[in-house]
């Protein structure tokens, strides 16, 4: 797995080429990106981002698969999907709705942290942007789209990430231990016929609006108020696991 000094940086634009950071993924997450669908997509994006960069792009964040080093596709306990990554500099990390704990905290993370908050009161409100803590228990914080363009949201949509996340969820969603997906907005919902062919060990799979200001209270299914943090550690404990701990990191 890669070591956390990797990421220890100030600068997450992309240098390197995409085949380097799929040469640095597990034997398990590499062996989930053999089917031909994936394969093709790879090479399709390796030669796109090659030009893109080329041509003087700004591409974020510097590790697209970042989210896949914390643990392997048994040891996945939560997934969390986002759309695609932060667009603006030194934002994106490579894990979904994360950002460093310099970084202003965006809107959605807000609204996430809320939730947290009227989920758990009482307890101290979480300071810490980076969500690393998550993905070192095993909530796997991806998004569909794993690199996207300075300052155009989605520029990288539709490029061939869709396959490769796709088969990454497929391979987690065969595992035999139980896992929570936790689907925000439409996007997200879409993944729910690929969930629903699998053959892996139980899975809860709660759905809401997404975080965005734009969507959190509004109907049908306000994020605000939908208790996805508390019903995952309560399914979860009735599952004999270990709970997440939400809230702020010691």
């Amino acid at each position: 797995m890669a070591q956390r000094n990797l990421f220890e940086t100030a600068q997450n634009t992309l240098e390197e080429p995409l085949d380097v950071h799929v040469s640095r993924l597990s034997s398990a997450w590499a062996a989930a990106l053999q089917t031909p669908a994936a394969q093709a997509a790879l090479k399709t994006l390796h030669s796109y981002l090659a030009d893109r960069l080329q041509a003087g792009a700004q591409i974020f964040p510097r590790h697209p698969f970042r989210a896949l080093s914390y643990m392997e596709p048994d040891a996945v306990r939560v997934i969390i999907l986002g759309q695609d990554p932060y667009h603006g500099a030194n934002q994106a990390q490579g894990l979904a709705f994360s950002v460093p704990d310099a970084c202003p905290r965006p809107p959605s993370l807000r609204n996430i942290f809320k939730e947290i908050a009227l989920e758990y009161p009482g307890t101290p409100l979480r300071q810490r942007n980076d969500l690393e803590d998550w993905a070192r228990q095993g909530v796997l914080l991806l998004n569909a789209a794993l690199t996207v363009e300075a300052q155009q949201p989605g520029s990288h949509a539709r490029k061939g990430w869709e396959q490769i996340t796709d088969a990454l969820i497929h391979r987690v969603a065969e595992t035999p231990q139980p896992k929570v997906f936790l689907l925000w907005g439409a996007h997200a919902q879409s993944k729910q016929k690929l969930l629903a062919e699998h053959k892996g060990g139980p899975m809860l799979v709660l759905t809401a609006n997404h975080p965005s200001p734009l969507s959190a209270q509004r109907p049908p299914v306000p994020f605000i108020g939908c208790g996805h943090f508390e019903k995952t550690n309560t399914w979860l404990q009735a599952q004999g696991q270990a709970t997440i701990d939400w809230l702020q990191p010691a």
